[in-house]
């Protein structure tokens, strides 16, 4: 079936903006239907819901060798996709704000897609963060923003890629790709046992790390509303509401784990 026929069936469907799908990526896995996400979502919930009380029944796995290994194939992963944008997007001479959006099979532009196809296969497989929290009993992980956090995540990376994978939507991207670099670089680290636990005293400035992607997403996607870069208006809107609502999250996270720690230790190291 050739991409534009494919385009085509996509649009009966029947769900909103199909129709502005972009064309290049509707072929790659995971990507055509929304029933794709609602599947995987619903396959994830149902672990978050239920694995819990089957794994309470057994004793905690340690697992640090498999969890190793995932870490820094995460981080490797994550690298490869933070040097896809950067390189990329310089040899197209992107700017970093209203870059305009355009389904080009330049192959630098077709590297960029493709970037953004491997960003959002990486969010199904952080279910296994979820998944590992589970088998260890780190019950205290198992938070709302934990669930929050990788479930919409997963939601918003698909929206990209099938309605927005070019443009300077490769900036925040990029910028959070280079954060997962850094925070599966550090869990692969924690999982070598206590000699290395000293030289981890910097666990705090991920989660401010991670709270400065989100306020420059914030005004990321604030700067191309307001200067009219021509995205689709639904996801500025969309975008804008989410990276709020990660900025009150992780903020009162941070608030409650690093300003507190004279009065009780950090619920996450328990």
């Amino acid at each position: 079936m050739s991409s534009s026929s494919l385009f085509n069936d996509t649009t009966n469907i029947g769900f909103p903006y199909a129709e502005l799908a972009d064309k290049r990526t509707q072929e790659w896995p995971l990507v055509e239907s929304p029933w794709n996400v609602a599947t995987l979502l619903a396959l994830y919930l149902l672990m978050v819901r239920y694995a819990p009380k089957w794994m309470a029944r057994h004793k905690p796995l340690q697992l640090r060798v498999p969890l190793f290994l995932y870490n820094l194939t995460m981080a490797l992963i994550n690298a490869h996709i933070c040097l896809e944008f950067f390189t990329a997007s310089r040899a197209l001479n992107y700017r970093f704000s209203c870059q305009p959006c355009r389904e080009d099979y330049n192959p630098h532009e077709m590297r960029i897609a493709a970037a953004f196809w491997w960003f959002y296969i990486t969010k199904v497989f952080e279910f296994a963060d979820t998944a590992f929290f589970i088998l260890r009993h780190k019950w205290s992980q198992l938070s709302f923003l934990h669930v929050y956090h990788h479930s919409t995540m997963f939601i918003m990376c698909w929206i990209v890629v099938k309605w927005l994978p070019t443009g300077s939507s490769y900036v925040p991207g990029m910028i959070n790709s280079f954060v997962h670099i850094i925070m599966y670089s550090y869990y692969a680290l924690s999982t070598l046992g206590p000699r290395i636990q000293p030289y981890l005293w910097w666990k705090r400035y991920l989660t401010a790390l991670q709270l400065l992607q989100f306020t420059i997403g914030f005004f990321w996607g604030s700067h191309a509303l307001y200067q009219n870069c021509g995205y689709t208006l639904w996801i500025l809107y969309f975008g804008g509401f989410y990276m709020s609502s990660f900025l009150f999250l992780f903020g009162r996270f941070y608030i409650q784990s690093y300003q507190t720690t004279t009065r009780k230790p950090n619920q996450h190291n328990k």
